[in-house]
């Protein structure tokens, strides 16, 4: 009898011990989901929707969509167009974009409030040749309605094979429906342009987007032009989507004078300055800005507002003021995420705000003349005018 009782008083000190250790282990995971994700209670309720729905489900379940579809959840969750969730077509179609040639019509778009918009039609491309205009919504692809894609599922239907077709139906400004059809060549565009006016003593430059040449490629168009004896200049960034920030900085270091041109904040709170050292401001400035005007050309543009370098014609920016960067989650899959916002140097956001100009003048429709143009150069030959030259 009192061997058994000395069993049983055993037995209850394992089922205790056990007890214990088992609590102590709830707890643990408990505190480390609470530190890995802050809010532990909503992480066991995801596990626990898991656990349902793979043992309740009256059909199959692909585990590799379940998680595909909670990550692509959990971005959209974010309402942030330009972060998205990257699947292994998406992925893969993002890396061979950056890093070899690739099929595309040339145009270029963002997101406003909830249509997907043309920012830029780079001129002599398919899409700008086959009548696509900056401005224009995107409706479809292929017959696929927009509204059901994120930007990077838009962006990987209307690339493609080079040589294959695509079609878009896209809404115009005046409110009219049209569909296009645009056969994918390999996107090569030229991103600085330049020439004197006419009779006159200024340098017009054109950037159509900034690439990893357009820094040096103005440089030199930029010499050039002072070599034929620019005196003042006029710097087009109409339709310019934007591209490689330090290109976008190395064009604003040709006007803006010494201190910042643009500061980066990132979500940790910490910041990154890109500064000018140039001593003072050459020549006369005016610059060109529209719609069409997004991301690293509104940096350009916003520093030459802020800091008085020159004055800015047309029509407000578009307001594209983030900074996206890539997250492998592992081979074949990554997150692009926005991660910082930009900032002009006198500490203004420009996301989904946009520039305005200092002369606000709209460019009309099938205009015969450059009215934007002309107020620029008016405005420059009058302030040649004020120094006698």
């Amino acid at each position: 009898m009192g061997a058994v009782k000395l069993f049983s008083k055993r037995n209850l000190q394992i089922i205790a011990y056990c007890l214990v250790s088992v609590f102590a282990t709830l707890c643990f995971v408990g505190w480390q989901l609470q530190q890995l994700t802050g809010n532990a209670a909503e992480t066991l309720k995801f596990l626990r929707a898991m656990y349902v729905i793979k043992n309740n489900f009256d059909g199959e379940v692909d585990n590799a969509k379940l998680f595909d579809g909670a990550i692509d959840g959990m971005v959209k969750s974010l309402d942030d167009p330009y972060t998205v969730y990257l699947d292994k077509k998406a992925f893969a179609d993002l890396s061979e974009a950056t890093i070899g040639s690739f099929g595309g019509i040339g145009i270029v778009f963002g997101k406003r409030d909830d249509d997907y918009v043309v920012i830029s039609a780079l001129p002599d491309n398919p899409g700008a040749l086959a009548g696509i205009k900056n401005g224009d919504k995107i409706l479809e692809v292929d017959g696929k309605a927009t509204k059901d894609m994120n930007m990077e599922e838009v962006a990987t239907k209307i690339r493609g094979e080079i040589g294959s077709e695509v079609t878009l139906k896209l809404l115009e400004k005046d409110g009219k429906e049209k569909t296009v059809r645009v056969i994918r060549k390999e996107i090569k565009t030229q991103s600085v342009g330049a020439e004197m006016l006419p009779d006159t003593k200024i340098g017009y430059i054109r950037v159509v987007m900034f690439n990893e040449k357009t820094g040096v490629d103005f440089a030199k168009e930029y010499e050039k032009l002072e070599k034929e004896g620019m005196q003042a200049t006029i710097l087009d960034l109409r339709g310019n989507p934007g591209g490689v920030l330090d290109d976008g900085v190395a064009v604003a270091k040709k006007f803006v004078p010494k201190g910042p041109i643009v500061s980066i904040i990132y979500n940790d709170g910490s910041q990154f300055v890109e500064n000018s050292d140039l001593p003072k401001i050459k020549y006369p400035l005016a610059v060109l800005v529209d719609g069409g005007s997004a991301s690293a050309s509104e940096i350009v543009a916003g520093a030459i507002k802020d800091t008085k370098a020159g004055k800015l014609f047309g029509v407000k920016t578009f307001g594209k003021g983030s900074v996206q960067g890539v997250y492998r989650l592992d081979a074949a899959t990554a997150i692009k995420v926005t991660t910082a916002k930009y900032y002009t140097p006198s500490g203004v956001s420009i996301h989904n705000v946009g520039i305005e100009p200092d002369v606000v003048i709209e460019l009309p429709e099938n205009a015969t003349e450059d009215v934007q143009l002309k107020a620029a150069e008016k405005y420059l030959l009058e302030e040649l005018s004020k120094r006698g030259e």
